[in-house]
C-alpha cells in the first residue's frame, strides 16, 4: 500500500508538472524539511490531488486542498505560481 502511495504522489507531481507546461523539480520531503515548510504556510500550497473515494477511505489533511488528479488540467488555476506546492 505504501509503495502504491508514492507511486500515485509520484505520477501526480508530474502530471501537474506536464499540465502546467514547466519542469518541476520533484523532492520526497524528510520530516524535518516538512517541519520547516510548516513554519512558513504563506509560502506553501498544500495540494492534496486524491480522489473523494481515496479521502473517504483514508481521510483528510488538514490544511490541504483538495483538487482530485482528475481535475487537476482544468482547475490549474487554482493553484499559486508563486509558492511551493506539496502534494498528498
Amino acid at each position: 500500500m505504501r509503495a502504491y502511495c508514492w507511486a500515485c504522489l509520484l505520477l501526480s507531481l508530474l502530471a501537474l508538472a506536464f499540465a502546467c507546461g514547466q519542469t518541476a523539480a520533484v523532492k520526497e520531503l524528510t520530516a524535518e524539511e516538512l517541519a520547516k515548510l510548516l513554519e512558513q504556510p504563506d509560502k506553501v500550497f498544500f495540494l492534496d490531488v486524491r480522489e473523494p473515494y481515496e479521502i473517504r477511505m483514508l481521510g483528510s489533511v488538514r490544511g490541504y486542498v483538495n483538487i482530485p488528479l482528475s481535475q487537476l488540467p482544468y482547475r490549474l488555476s487554482e493553484i499559486p505560481k508563486n509558492k511551493v506546492v506539496v502534494t498528498l
